[in-house]
Formats: structure tokens, sequence, C-alpha cells
């Protein structure tokens, strides 16, 4: 999958259909292309089997499909000052509805530090935040205890540019994808799964988009799982999209990027991290017994979750409604008979 996409930045008075653009500098080309290094072929080719799984592969890639996608709906350009305070100097927003088009860049030749983000205009759940800064310029998830996944694959840049007085430049700026998704896929044992719910939690809650650093606030809200339907003999799915997890305090292998010029790197290489000591981050289970007792298990995953990354965690439901991992480093803690009490009060 392949998006180049270029944007016109404009200041008042200079467009690219005035009659007159002396004022306006000399023209600068910018490209624009989504960079999606992901491993979710790979995921699923290894952790579901073709046959018994087929239903449930099928519903999980039309739903990743408008996730990990090459496709930039919206891109929200700005151009901020280098030195000083690094105040916003001009800013964008474009409609593509594209994965390819070209646009000619008119403002005046100095420095930028310039930030892109794409495809958040139609994702009630993140925001942009502190605009008016490069340096407090950040991705936010609305507040609350219990919110909702993330509805499209969102895509950053920051690049610094340096636009010469008397030269027609062009400006080639890599977008890579900044949230990831993971999916708890369980066989139900014949059990009833109609009264289960599942939530992941443990996630970033924001990203400062000129330096790529995730920010984490604790408790860490709850987000609300995608439920897969599966046919009567396979796994059901349940799928969150969110920021990525910490990182383990142990080193960790580099994440290295791909130097080639494709836009869709299919690569286990960025995500291969060994377990550590501490659960990084968790899925809640909650199943509603014939009783009307609610058996809660929380798996707690302790290998991160990283941006572009697709993790798939299996398991099967016990005798007494209790969640059992298929991998053994997967944390485990049951309670039987749950009731809902202090801050914790997911909607069930």
């Amino acid at each position: 999958m392949i998006a180049g996409i270029a944007m016109m930045a404009v200041l008042a008075g200079c467009s690219s259909i005035d009659d007159n653009l002396d004022d306006c500098g000399e023209q600068a080309q910018m490209d624009y292309e989504l960079k999606l290094v992901t491993n979710v072929s790979t995921e699923v080719q290894t952790q579901l089997n073709a046959v018994t799984d087929l239903a449930l592969v099928a519903s999980l890639r039309d739903y990743l499909g408008g996730i990990f996608t090459d496709f930039a709906k919206d891109v929200n350009l700005s151009f901020y000052a280098v030195g000083g305070n690094m105040g916003l100097l001009h800013h964008d927003e474009h409609v593509m509805n594209n994965s390819e088009h070209s646009y000619t860049l008119y403002i005046p030749r100095q420095k930028y530090m310039h930030l892109a983000v794409a495809n958040i205009e139609d994702d009630p759940v993140v925001y942009l935040d502190g605009v008016e800064n490069c340096m407090t310029a950040t991705l936010r998830q609305v507040a609350g205890d219990t919110i909702e996944s993330h509805n499209t694959g969102i895509f950053t840049a920051r690049q610094y540019m340096e636009m010469i007085e008397g030269i027609d430049q062009t400006f080639n700026v890599k977008l890579y994808m900044a949230n990831c998704s993971a999916m708890l896929a369980v066989d139900p044992q014949g059990h009833d799964i109609s009264r289960m719910q599942v939530f992941a939690t443990g996630f970033a809650t924001a990203f400062h988009i000129a330096d790529s650093v995730y920010e984490y606030t604790k408790p860490a809200p709850l987000i609300r799982t995608k439920r897969l339907e599966p046919d009567e003999n396979g796994h059901i799915g349940f799928v969150s999209v969110n920021f990525p997890s910490p990182e383990p305090s142990a080193p960790q292998p580099a994440q290295a990027m791909d130097g080639s010029t494709r836009s869709v790197i299919e690569t286990t290489d960025p995500f291969i991290a060994q377990p550590g000591e501490e659960v990084l981050w968790e899925f809640h289970i909650f199943l509603r017994q014939d009783d009307g007792t609610t058996t809660r298990t929380v798996l707690g995953i302790k290998e991160p979750l990283r941006a572009g990354q697709f993790k798939i965690v299996k398991a099967r439901i016990g005798e007494q409604g209790e969640i059992q991992p298929e991998a053994q480093e997967v944390g485990v803690s049951v309670t039987l008979d749950w009731k809902p009490g202090g801050t914790y009060n997911p909607d069930l």
C-alpha cells in the first residue's frame, strides 16, 4: 500500500491561482508519504488458524482495513519558527479523500519546524491540543475512566525545513503511524459469550508530536474493545485501537526502520521484545454467569505494544468463566464474584 500526498500551505494574499505571486517567494513542493511499518499480516497468519478461525480472520481484516491503511482522508499542517519561542507561523487543514495528490507551497523563505498529522478529523477520541507552539503541539485522548477505541490510524511527522531564496525546492515528509492495536482472541469452550465484555488498559493518553514522546497518566483509562463475532466453532475477537504501551525498564532492541522506498513495510523487527518483569498493559474481561455473578479476569502482558504494531493474545474460557491465556508469560488474576466498587466501575 502506498500513499503519496502533497499539500499546499497558503499565506494571506498568496495563492497558486493568484495572477501575481511576486510577493510570495519561490515555490516549494511538499511531498507527504505515509509510511506504514506494521506486522499485521504476520501476526494474523501466525496466531490464527486459517480453518477454524476463517470467519474471525475475515472480520478482523475488514475492521483493521480502516486502521492500518495507506489512505489519508485529512491532513493538518503546521509551520513553526525555529528558535525563540517556536511559535506557529502558518497552519492549514485539508481534506484529501485520496491516496495521491500534488500541491505547491508558497510561504516566505526562512527556516521552519514543520509538524504534520493525518486522519484525526473523523476520530472523536483523539484531538490536537497546544498547536500554537511547536513544543506544546500534542495529540490527546478525550478524558474519562472508560473511553472508546480510536477509529482511525493516526499518522504524524516532524521535519526541519530551510527554504532558501532563489531556489525552487522539494521537501519529502514521511508520516509514521502513532497508534496501534491489540486483540483478545477467545475460544468460548461452549460458554455463553453474549454477556462478555472486554476492555484494554495501560496505554499512553497523549503524544507530543515534535519530539515523538508519549505521555502516560495513572490510572490509565479503560478502552472499550470492538467485538468481532466468530463462526459457530471459532474464536471470538475483541479489538482495541489505542496509543502504545510503556516500554519495559530493561533495555530493548532498537526499533530500526526499513530503509526501502516502500510505503507499507510488513516486518516484525521493530516489534520484537523480550517480556520484562513488570506488566505493561492489560485486558480486563467481565463474564456474567447464569447465576447472576460476574467473573472478572485481568490478563497482564509484559511485552510492549508499539506504534504500528498489532498484537493477538489467545485464551480460552474455563469452567468458572475465568479466562485462561495460552501464553505462559501472560499474567492472570481472577475474581469469581466480582462487584464494582471504588473508582473502577465500567459500564457493564
